[in-house]
């Protein structure tokens, strides 16, 4: 009856067929340890199944497909698998699936398409010893994505060498605490400076106004050294300031016993800079003239092994008298653009003036006619002219030749203006410490609130603006002040006088052959001797902008 209805002899039941399939994978998970072999009969050894400590048993999930693909074996469909029936696997995003099991031959069917051992889903997390799984320990575990690499902490910026006109620093918290000190604060300043005594600011702090040490060091950080001081005529910035002296009181430009008097304190407040600077006790100043600045820096400052000095814009005639009194001197920028194969000057000013009188020689009386030198030097002087009073054109001095720089200095007749607004006004002398004939100077600071737009909603920005000639020390004191007072967050926009951003080209031939040059007693805060005492690497650029975030600096140029 049974066969007529199409009933086959060889048909099992369901739960016959699990039995034998559970049978199955518990002998070829726990081999018979008289042997190894199979229950076959057969002698061939059974394979072990891959072990994975990240795979949760039962889970056909992404891990059970890599682990699949990883052993080498194809990957089956599991047609008891679906979407309902995954517990405990961790996903991606962090959340847990759940699943349900109610039938013992789905669980069993998920183990053998799995390959691994069969235990209930209570002793997935750890099944004890002597139970039918064994004392396999296979603990759920989370599959989380890798953090991002931390990035490294920028506690300094590097040292700009150019002269700032202005600084407009902003933050989000207040930086009232840098105007209105009182008498009191004003005067420690000024003697911590003169002392060279620097005060220790707390890393931390809660109320940068109630601090009476970070004002002080404020108003300490705002003190610069200028000769000669006339307080009715403006002598910073000299280079193209003829409107700033425009309809000011020059007694001297027609009196030459006064000339003689002003060029007289000048060249001895020159020479006191020039042996501070040799004995290390005053790090870098400036010597700003009408047509040039030149930048003076002690030995071990810029990373140099002596004394430097740097030069520009220069113009042909200048580089000219100083060859004459002997100065030895480099153009790194230009040495640099003929590196990139760009012609030298003097070649092309043999091909020019050959092919001017290459004529005379195709009709044969070249010999007979003398070659006018005018011919040379005009085409000379029209190729030195392309780089004149331009960056390429600043000279790089060291060693014993900056000496001789400051005598030229001292003795030649071009430093000092001899017409227009400026006509006989000495250079003027910059030094972050004091020296003979100079009086001090104190950089201007004003703190205002301000609305700033972000988004659609406007918020409170405070800002400080600090305005005059801004040295490289004093733009680094003030900044490391800032760091602490703004709790970490501020930013800062530098003006610089252009015509000195080139100052920070650096001759790769000055280099310091020794160990680190003691500048303990230079006068500035340890701090910022570290920080100048390394080149620069700007090259003929300049800082533009600074900006600190949770303490490490960001910058522009």
């Amino acid at each position: 009856m049974s066969e007529e209805c199409g009933y086959s002899p060889s048909f099992k039941r369901p739960s016959e067929t699990m039995r034998m399939r559970r049978k199955r994978a518990r002998s070829e998970a726990f081999p018979s340890p008289g042997g190894g072999h199979d229950g076959s009969g057969t002698g061939q050894t059974s394979p072990s199944p891959p072990s994975c400590p990240s795979l949760r048993p039962f889970a056909p999930g992404p891990l059970l497909g890599k682990l699949s693909r990883s052993a080498g074996a194809a990957k089956r469909r599991n047609p008891f698998a679906n979407i309902e029936n995954r517990f405990g696997l961790t996903r991606d995003d962090g959340k847990d699936d759940k699943m349900e099991s109610t039938a013992e031959g789905v669980s069993t069917a998920k183990a053998e398409d799995a390959d691994v051992p069969t235990s209930s889903p209570e002793s997935s997390l750890q099944s004890p010893p002597g139970s039918e799984g064994g004392d396999v320990q296979t603990p759920l575990l989370k599959a989380v994505a890798p953090e991002p690499a931390t990035p490294p902490l920028c506690t300094e910026y590097p040292a700009d060498w150019s002269l700032k006109t202005r600084l407009l620093f902003s933050s989000s918290l207040t930086l009232a605490w840098t105007e209105h000190p009182k008498a009191q604060e004003e005067a420690l300043g000024l003697s911590q400076h003169c002392r060279t005594h620097f005060s220790t600011v707390p890393h931390c702090l809660q109320d940068a106004r109630s601090c009476v040490d970070l004002r002080c060091a404020f108003q300490q950080s705002l003190i610069y050294w200028q000769h000669p001081s006339l307080p009715w005529v403006p002598l910073f910035p000299r280079m193209d300031a003829e409107r700033r002296f425009a309809g000011t009181s020059a007694p001297w430009a027609h009196d030459a016993a006064l000339q003689q008097s002003l060029m007289s304190e000048w060249s001895a407040a020159l020479s006191s800079l020039y042996g501070l600077l040799k004995a290390r006790l005053c790090p870098y100043f400036y010597v700003c003239a009408h047509q040039f600045t030149v930048l003076f820096r002690a030995a071990g400052v810029g990373g140099s092994s002596g004394v430097t000095a740097t030069m520009s814009p220069t113009s042909r005639g200048l580089r000219d008298a100083m060859e004459a009194e002997g100065i030895r001197f480099t153009l790194p920028l230009m040495e640099e653009r003929r590196k990139c194969g760009e012609p030298r000057d003097e070649d092309d000013e043999d091909d020019d003036c050959g092919g001017g009188l290459s004529w005379l020689e195709e009709i044969g009386v070249r010999d007979k006619i003398r070659k006018p030198d005018g011919v040379s030097m005009q085409f000379k002087e029209g190729r030195a002219a392309i780089v004149d009073h331009k960056p390429e054109s600043a000279a790089c001095v060291e060693g014993a030749h900056a000496f001789t720089l400051i005598n030229f200095l001292i003795n030649s007749k071009g430093v000092v203006a001899t017409a227009g607004s400026q006509a006989g006004l000495p250079p003027t002398l910059l030094a972050p410490l004091a020296f003979r004939g100079a009086a001090l100077h104190t950089l201007k600071a004003r703190c205002v609130n301000v609305k700033s737009q972000v988004g659609s909603t406007y918020q409170n920005v405070s800002s400080l603006e600090i305005a005059g000639p801004i040295l490289p020390s004093s733009l680094h004191a003030i900044t490391t002040l800032l760091g602490p007072a703004q709790k970490g967050n501020f930013s800062a926009t530098l003006y610089t006088h252009t015509p000195t951003a080139v100052l920070n080209v650096r001759d790769p031939r000055q280099q310091c052959e020794s160990g680190p040059t003691d500048l303990s007693q230079c006068g500035l805060h340890p701090a910022s001797v570290r920080q100048l005492q390394r080149p620069s690497g700007l090259g003929k650029s300049a800082l533009t902008q600074i900006t600190m975030k949770d303490y490490s600096y960001a910058w522009k140029n």
